[in-house]
């Protein structure tokens, strides 16, 4: 038996018939999610997780409505993931919202649908509609009243 050392190939020479397709498609990827605008949506998603008081504030004068209060009964707290899954949109510097999320109460679900204006630091509602889909004998859209 030889004593000779074993000359191995380097990782390189021996992966690169793979591993040039996966960075090529990643490549591709990459470009594909900046030239889509998707991280405008990812900020704006971001933004919309942090800035809790926009969807409290918004619950508590929709759980203060009669009708809502009939159909869904006792307002459940914002589940942060309502907010990823839902759809938002800030412009003018992030101080204009629209953004629909789903709600839930003791006895249904529903969509809050919601546009606002930061002044002074405090949301200001231009409107809340809540919209019940299910059952479909209670579908209907519930237009909160938002002046103060």
């Amino acid at each position: 038996m030889d004593n000779e050392l074993i000359e191995h190939k380097s990782w390189w020479k021996r992966n690169w018939k793979w591993s040039m397709p996966v960075f090529g498609m990643l490549l591709i990827a990459v470009y594909i999610f900046f030239s889509s605008g998707a991280p405008g949506v990812t900020s704006d998603i971001i933004q919309a997780y942090n800035d809790t008081d926009l969807y409290e504030n918004a619950i508590k004068k929709a759980a203060s409505d009669p009708r809502v209060k009939d159909l869904l009964g006792e307002m459940e707290p914002i589940d942060k993931m309502a907010i990823i899954e839902g759809q938002v949109q800030y412009s003018n510097n992030n101080n204009t919202v629209h953004s629909t999320i789903r709600i839930s109460g003791s006895k249904g679900k529903a969509r809050m649908d919601i546009s606002a204006n930061k002044v002074r630091n405090t949301w200001n509602y231009s409107k809340i509609n809540i919209r019940i889909k299910n059952p479909p004998e209670k579908r209907q859209t519930i237009e909160i009243k938002t002046a103060e």
